[in-house]
C-alpha cells in the first residue's frame, strides 16, 4: 500500500444492540477528521466483509469463488463470495431470529456458565456427552437458520432438573453438538450445492473447537478445503478492518465521500459500504409532523417555551388537586384496585 493510510469505519448488517449507532458514530467523526487532516483516503468498511477479510491475514488471498459461514454473538449468514473487494456478495442463507453465539450467551446464563457464553459453553462441553439430549436441529432443507427454538429446548431441558443437580457439562455438550450439527451440515451442503471447493468459517463462534473439528471431519468427506482462522482472528479486532481497506486499495476502488454516513442496518451487498457504480437504496425521509404556528419554537436550550396560558392551567390544576386530596402521612394515596394513584 506503500504510503497509503486507509481509514475503516465499521458497520454491522443489523441493530445488534443499544449504544451500537452512537459508538459508529464517534468512530466515524473520528476517521473523517483524519482523513480531512492527513489527506489520506477514508473507507467505509462493512463489518462483515471484515469477518471475511480476517482469513486472509492467515491464509492469503480468498479462492474466487467461496462458500463463507460468518458465525457470531450477532450474526448467522452463509455467503457466496468471489471478489470480495471486488463483486457483489450472494447471500445464499441468513437467521430468521436468534444467531447461534446469541443462542450459546442466553442458554449459558441458564446454565449458571459466566459471559460470554460462548468459550463457557465450550469449556464445559468438554467433559460432557454429546449425546446426553437430542436437541432440535431447525429448518433442515434449508440455506437460513434459527436458534430461538433451539434455545428454549435447551432452557426447557435445565427445567426439568429444577428438584436435581443440572448436569451442565451434559448440557453443554448437546447443545453444542445441535449447533456445530446445523452449521457444517449446512455449509458443507451449499459448498456441494454450488459447486465450491472451498469452505471459509468466520466470526466469535468459528473458534468453538466442536464447530471446527466438525467442520474439517465433514470438509474431508466432501473433499472441501476448510480455511478456518485462528481464535484471536475470529473475534471482532481492528486488524480484519485493515485487511478489507488493503483488499479496497489493492482492487482500486473509490474512497468514500467524507460525508459519508454511519449504517447500522446495513445489508451485506459489497466489502465496501459505498461502492462505486452501485446503485444506492433509496432513502426514505421521516415522516414530520405538520407544522403548527401558534406551537413555540424550542429555545437554545433545547426546552420548549410555553405559553403563559398552558403554566397557568397548570396552576391551577395543582391547586385544584391539592384542594380535594386529603393530607396523609402513610404514603402515596391509593387507588381502588390497590395500586399507586397514578393521577389518570
Amino acid at each position: 500500500m506503500g504510503s497509503t493510510v486507509v481509514l475503516g469505519i465499521e458497520s454491522s448488517c443489523d441493530e445488534t444492540g443499544a449504544g451500537l449507532p452512537g459508538a459508529l458514530r464517534v468512530g466515524v467523526a473520528g476517521a473523517k477528521g483524519l482523513a480531512y487532516a492527513l489527506g489520506v483516503p477514508l473507507y467505509g468498511v462493512h463489518h462483515l466483509a471484515g469477518h471475511v477479510a480476517a482469513d486472509t491475514l492467515e491464509h492469503g488471498p480468498l479462492p474466487d469463488p467461496c462458500v463463507v459461514l460468518v458465525v457470531s454473538g450477532g450474526h448467522t449468514s452463509l455467503l457466496l463470495v468471489r471478489g470480495l473487494a471486488r463483486d457483489p456478495i450472494a447471500r445464499l442463507g441468513d437467521t430468521l431470529d436468534d444467531a447461534a453465539g446469541e443462542c450459546f450467551d442466553k442458554v449459558a446464563r441458564v446454565f449458571g456458565l459466566p459471559c460470554p457464553g460462548g468459550p463457557a459453553i465450550d469449556r464445559a462441553a468438554r467433559s460432557g456427552s454429546p449425546h446426553a439430549d437430542s436437541f432440535p436441529r431447525p429448518l433442515p432443507g434449508s440455506y437460513d437458520f434459527s436458534f430461538s427454538g433451539l434455545k428454549t429446548a435447551a432452557a426447557r431441558w435445565a427445567e426439568a432438573h429444577a428438584r436435581r443437580e443440572l448436569p451442565v457439562a451434559d448440557g453443554a455438550a448437546s447443545l453444542q453438538e445441535a449447533v456445530a450439527d446445523v452449521l457444517t451440515r449446512k455449509a458443507v451442503a451449499a459448498c456441494v450445492e454450488h459447486g465450491v471447493d472451498t469452505l471459509v468459517i468466520v466470526g466469535g463462534v468459528a473458534a468453538n473447537g466442536r464447530v471446527r473439528s466438525l467442520a474439517e471431519e465433514r470438509c474431508r468427506a466432501a473433499g472441501v478445503e476448510l480455511r478456518v482462522p485462528p481464535p484471536w482472528l475470529c473475534t471482532d479486532n481492528g486488524a480484519m478492518i485493515a485487511a478489507v481497506g488493503d483488499l479496497l486499495v489493492r482492487a482500486g476502488a473509490a474512497p468514500a465521500p467524507l460525508d459519508v454516513s454511519i449504517d447500522p442496518s446495513a445489508p451485506l451487498e459489497y466489502a465496501a459500504l459505498h461502492p462505486a457504480g452501485a446503485a444506492a437504496r433509496p432513502v426514505v425521509p421521516a415522516r414530520r409532523p405538520a407544522a403548527n404556528p401558534r406551537r413555540a419554537r424550542p429555545t437554545s436550550g433545547g426546552r420548549r417555551h410555553r405559553p403563559a396560558r398552558f403554566h397557568r392551567a397548570v396552576g391551577r390544576a395543582a391547586k385544584v388537586t391539592a384542594r380535594s386530596t386529603p393530607r396523609s402521612t402513610a404514603g402515596p394515596a391509593r387507588s381502588p384496585s390497590g395500586g399507586p394513584d397514578s393521577g389518570s
